[in-house]
C-alpha cells in the first residue's frame, strides 16, 4: 500500500491533482499529517468533499477494523498539510486544522456521503467502529498566533533534523572505523529516514511559503532564495540515496552526508534569521500606550 500511495501522490503533483486508474474522476487531495509517534510528515491521498468552506474526509480505512494511520496522528497534531487540484491544473497548497466531528453532526454528514456514494453505507456496515468525519479548516495565516506557532515549529525541526544528522553521521564513522564493505542494513535505513524526513519537512515548508509570501511580501526574495537551496538540498539528497543503492564504501558516503550537513547548516541558519524575526514581530502583542503625566494639582 505504501508504494501505491506514492504513485498516486506523484501521479497528483504531476497532473495538477489529476489521477487515474481507480481514482480517475474521484474528489481526492492528499493529506500530509504528522506522525504521532514519529515526528514525521505523512502524506496520504484522501477523497474529499466540499462542505462551504471546509473540507470533510472520512476515516473509512475500506471499512477496516481500524482507523487509519492518518486520523490518528491528527488526533495528536490537528495541524495539517492540503494538497488540492486547481482548475488551472495545478496543485494549491494550504495549511489547515482538522476537526473530528461528532454527534448529530457526525451522523448528519455521514449519512449524506452514504448517499452519495453507497460504499460508504457498506464501510460502515462492515465495522464495529464509528468512522470518523473530519473537517479541514484552512488556516488563516493573517492570525499572529499562528505566525508565533510556525516560527516556533520551524526551530524545533530544525533541531530535531540537526540532532538526526548528527547520529547520522556518528553512525557512519563507527561503521567507517569498522572497515566495513559496505554499508549495514540498519545505516542505509537510518540514512534512507533521515532523507524521507528532510524531503517531508521542505515539502511542507514550501507550502506554507506560498502563503507567507502573500502576508509578507518584504520576504518575496529570502523566500526565493530558500526555495532554491531546497532544490539544491534534494539534488544533494538523491545523489546520496544514490550512493545508497550502489554499495558505496561509508568512507564515500560520510563524504557525501558532510556535504549536505554544510549545506543544511548553512540553509537552517539564513532561514531562521530571515523569517523568525518576521513571524515573531507579527505576532508580538503590541505594547500599551505610555500613560500622559497627570495634570499637577492646584497650586503646586
Amino acid at each position: 500500500m505504501p508504494d501505491f500511495n506514492q504513485q498516486v501522490i506523484e501521479e497528483f503533483r504531476a497532473n495538477g491533482g489529476r489521477v487515474g486508474g481507480m481514482f480517475e474522476g474521484a474528489a481526492l487531495l492528499l493529506l500530509t499529517t504528522t506522525g504521532a509517534r514519529s515526528g514525521r510528515g505523512h502524506t496520504t491521498p484522501v477523497g474529499y468533499v466540499r462542505d462551504g468552506a471546509r473540507l470533510l474526509v472520512f476515516a473509512s480505512n475500506a471499512g477496516g477494523p481500524k482507523h487509519p494511520t492518518w486520523f490518528h496522528n491528527l488526533r495528536a497534531d490537528p495541524h495539517v498539510t492540503v494538497e488540492l487540484g486547481t482548475p488551472k491544473r495545478t496543485v494549491e497548497r494550504f495549511a489547515a486544522t482538522a476537526v473530528a466531528t461528532a454527534g448529530e453532526e457526525r451522523d448528519r454528514l455521514y449519512a449524506e456521503q452514504a448517499a452519495r456514494d453507497p460504499a460508504f453505507a457498506a464501510y460502515q456496515a462492515g465495522t464495529d467502529r464509528t468512522i470518523p468525519v473530519v473537517a479541514l479548516h484552512r488556516v488563516d495565516l493573517a492570525d499572529p498566533a499562528r505566525h508565533r506557532a510556525i516560527a516556533e515549529h520551524l526551530t524545533k525541526v530544525h533541531a530535531e533534523l540537526r540532532s538526526e544528522l548528527a547520529a547520522l553521521r556518528a553512525d557512519l564513522e563507527s561503521t567507517s572505523s569498522q572497515r566495513a564493505p559496505e554499508p549495514g542494513r540498519r545505516l542505509a535505513r537510518h540514512c534512507l529516514t533521515f532523507c524521507g524526513a528532510l524531503h517531508a519537512h521542505h515539502h511542507n515548508e514550501d507550502g506554507v511559503f506560498d502563503l507567507l509570501e502573500r502576508q509578507f511580501p518584504e520576504l518575496t526574495a529570502s523566500l526565493d532564495r530558500i526555495r532554491a537551496e531546497h532544490r539544491t538540498v534534494a539534488r544533494t539528497v538523491e545523489e546520496l540515496e544514490a550512493l545508497l543503492t550502489s554499495g558505496a564504501d561509508p568512507s564515500v558516503l560520510r563524504a557525501e552526508v558532510d556535504r549536505l550537513a554544510t549545506r543544511l547548516e548553512d540553509h537552517f541558519r539564513y532561514e531562521e534569521a530571515e523569517l523568525t524575526p518576521v513571524l515573531t514581530r507579527a505576532s508580538a502583542p503590541s505594547a500599551p500606550p505610555t500613560p500622559s503625566a497627570a495634570p499637577a494639582p492646584p497650586g503646586s
